[in-house]
């Protein structure tokens, strides 16, 4: 916690165009930063797609990407916030830290800002994170899913300030910038 509030991390590992890179931005419940990192881009030579077979997308987003973003980031969250649910227990088991894969709905707004029910499906739930957007998916691991109340606490707080899922625009255009200006040099 920095100054009372909570930190969230938002990790990113983006695989497109070949090649694997990734980032951790940590903020406040304002969603001001207190820790950003980012990886040089991993661009997997042929003789390691053959060497490796369908084991080099693990290998290179678990022991590469998200081993050094983890250990790399001193400011610690309170929990870890991801766009891709496969994420989940490779972060959780790095970071001893509990990890949320969210994602935006197109439900209607549940009755009230707080409000989290389960879908039916394990460990994915519903919340209503602020008064007016759509409520968010969120999908935690089993043995994280009995602390989703706590979880709801700390984003909903979270949510007064800012825009939950602003922060996963801002770490993609920053990774586009460290690109950019990598390729002037």
């Amino acid at each position: 916690m920095e100054h009372g509030r909570q930190l969230i991390g938002y990790l990113t590992v983006d695989t497109r165009e070949n090649y694997f890179r990734g980032a951790a931005l940590v903020t406040d419940s304002r969603g001001i930063p207190a820790d950003f990192r980012y990886t040089e881009p991993v661009r997997p030579t042929r003789l390691e797609r053959i060497l490796y077979g369908s084991a080099l997308d693990i290998y290179l987003k678990e022991d590469i990407i998200l081993d050094n973003l983890i250990s790399a980031v001193e400011t610690k969250p309170s929990l870890w916030l991801l766009e891709n649910e496969d994420l989940i227990g490779p972060v959780q088991k790095l970071s001893k830290l509990p990890a949320i894969a969210v994602e935006a709905s197109a439900r209607s707004p549940l009755e009230q800002s707080g409000q989290c029910e389960p879908t039916g499906e394990e460990g994915v739930f519903m919340l209503q994170a602020d008064n007016i957007s759509a409520p968010l998916r969120l999908t935690l691991s089993p043995e994280n899913a009995p602390k989703i109340s706590q979880f709801a606490r700390i984003l909903t707080a979270s949510a007064e300030e800012m825009e939950l899922m602003e922060p996963f625009s801002r770490v993609a255009r920053a990774l586009e910038a460290v690109l950019e200006s990598e390729s002037k040099q």
